[in-house]
C-alpha cells in the first residue's frame, strides 16, 4: 500500500546508510481526501527546506506515504506494514482522532515513534498518552481554552447566556464539548447550555438538527465539525435562518482555508472560527513563503492541515539531528519533548513547543470572524479583527 517515496537527499546519488525513515499516512481520495494531499505537498516543502538550509545540517529523510482512504483497519494494516516490512523510524501523519487512535496503540506496541500532523483529540495525549507519541498541531484542548476565553471577554456582560453544541458523533466532537464547559467554568463565565447535537460523521441532512437549534433560541452555537461536514453545516443552517438568531463559532477547525473556498459568496459574515493555521495570519516571512510556496507548486493556498504536516517532518528532523543517532529513542524522546521549532504559524517573537508532560506542542491560536477579503483567491471571505490567545506554560489538565 506505500505509492511514494520522498526525501531530502541532496542527489539521487546520495549513499547516506544513516537513512531517517518516516512512513506518512493519509487519507488521499474519498472525505478528508484534500487534507491529506494538501499534507503531501506540504512534506515535499519541508524536505526541500531540509535539503537547503544553511544553517543545520540535517539527517537524510525518507518518507514513504500511504492512503488510508479515511479507513481504520486500513490504516492499522498500512502502519504494521510501515513497521514490518519498512523498519521505519518513525509513524507520522493522521487526519482522523478515530484512526490516530488504532495507530498510536501500533506505534506503543511497536516502540516505534508517532508523530501526530492533523488530528486533534486529547485523548491521544491524556489516558492514551505513551513514551513514542508527540503531537505537532494544535489539538482541541488548547482551541477550546482560547474559545472559552474568547467567549468571556465578548459575552461576560451577558445575563443568561444560553449555549448549544453541535458536533460530530465521535470521540473528537466529545471532547471538544466536554474541554469548552471545563474552561467557561474555569474562567467563570456563568452559562445555561440549551441543547447538545450529535450528527453522525459525514452526516448529509443537518435540517433536523438546524430546526432544533433555532427552536432552542441560543446565543451562540458552537460548532465543533469539520472540513465538508462543516461546509455542509453551514450550507444548510443559513437558508433556515440560523445565522439571524445566534453567533455561530467554530474554534479549532471552522476557519480552515478550503472551507472558506467551499463557500464561496455564500459564506456568511462575522462567523466566529479558527483554524491550525492561516493563509493571511501571521503576516511573517517564514509564513508568507510557506502559502505562496504552496500555492506556486500546487496552484491553490493550503488547507491547515499543510502546516500541520510541515511541522511534523521538520520536529523529526531536528529531533534526530539533535541525537547522537537515530537508533537512540532515549535521546530522540529527550530531543521531542524539549523541541522548539519556528513554523509558519508562530507570529514573531514565538517559537512552538512541546510540553514534555502532555507531549502536545504549544502553540498560539487565532481566532477571527468572518470577512470581506478575496487577497487570497478564490476565496471571497477571509478571517479578521483577530483575538489572538498565546498558550500556558504547560497544556493545562481537565477534570469535569
Amino acid at each position: 500500500m506505500t505509492f511514494q517515496l520522498l526525501t531530502n537527499a541532496v542527489a539521487a546519488t546520495d549513499t547516506t546508510t544513516d537513512v531517517v525513515k518516516v512512513g506518512c499516512l493519509y487519507p488521499l481520495i474519498g472525505p478528508g481526501g484534500l487534507y491529506g494531499r494538501d499534507s503531501v505537498a506540504a512534506i515535499k516543502i519541508a524536505l526541500d527546506d531540509l535539503k537547503n538550509s544553511t544553517q543545520y545540517d540535517y539527517p537524510t529523510l525518507e518518507v514513504l506515504l500511504g492512503d488510508t482512504r479515511s479507513k481504520s483497519l486500513r490504516a492499522v494494516h498500512i502502519a504494521r506494514g510501515f513497521i514490518k516490512d519498512d523498519n521505519v523510524d518513525f509513524l507520522c501523519g493522521v487526519v482522523s482522532s478515530k484512526i490516530a487512535l488504532e495507530v498510536t496503540e501500533v506505534a506503543k506496541e511497536n516502540e516505534v515513534f508517532f508523530i501526530g500532523t492533523d488530528h486533534a483529540s486529547p485523548r491521544l495525549i491524556d489516558e492514551m498518552l505513551h513514551p513514542y507519541y508527540f503531537r505537532v498541531s494544535n489539538g482541541t484542548r488548547q482551541s477550546m481554552q482560547a474559545g472559552a476565553k474568547y467567549i468571556k471577554q465578548n459575552y461576560s456582560h451577558k445575563p443568561n447566556l444560553k449555549i448549544a453544541f453541535i458536533g460530530p458523533d465521535y470521540d473528537y466532537g466529545y471532547q471538544a464539548w466536554e474541554d469548552l464547559r471545563f474552561f467557561l467554568k474555569k474562567e467563570k463565565v456563568p452559562f445555561e447550555i440549551v441543547g447538545e447535537y450529535w450528527p453522525k460523521l459525514f452526516e448529509t441532512d443537518y435540517s433536523i438538527y438546524v430546526h432544533e437549534l433555532n427552536a432552542s433560541q441560543p446565543d451562540i452555537v458552537v460548532n465543533g465539525h469539520w472540513g465538508q461536514d462543516f461546509v455542509t453545516f453551514i450550507k444548510q443552517a443559513k437558508p433556515l435562518g440560523l445565522f439571524d438568531n445566534a453567533n455561530i463559532m467554530n474554534f479549532d477547525a471552522g476557519g480552515n482555508y478550503a472551507t472558506l473556498v467551499a463557500m464561496g459568496d455564500d459564506m456568511p459574515i462575522g462567523l466566529v472560527l479558527s483554524a491550525r493555521h492561516h493563509v493571511n495570519w501571521p503576516e511573517t516571512e517564514k509564513n508568507r513563503h510557506f502559502v505562496e510556496t504552496f500555492r506556486e507548486r500546487v496552484g491553490r493556498y493550503p488547507s491547515y492541515a499543510a502546516e500541520g504536516a510541515y511541522a511534523g517532518i521538520i520536529a523529526i528532523a531536528e529531533s534526530v539531528r539533535l541525537a547522537s543517532n537515530k537508533n537512540d529513542k532515549d535521546q530522540i524522546r529527550h530531543n521531542l519533548e524539549n523541541l522548539v521549532v519556528n513554523l509558519p504559524e508562530d507570529p514573531a517573537g514565538f517559537s512552538s513547543h512541546m510540553d514534555p508532560v502532555s507531549h502536545q506542542i504549544l502553540q498560539v491560536q487565532a481566532i477571527g470572524k468572518t470577512v470581506l477579503n478575496n487577497e487570497y483567491k478564490p476565496a471571497k471571505v477571509l478571517l479578521g479583527d483577530w483575538f489572538i490567545h498565546f498558550p500556558s506554560k504547560q497544556l493545562p489538565a481537565v477534570s469535569n
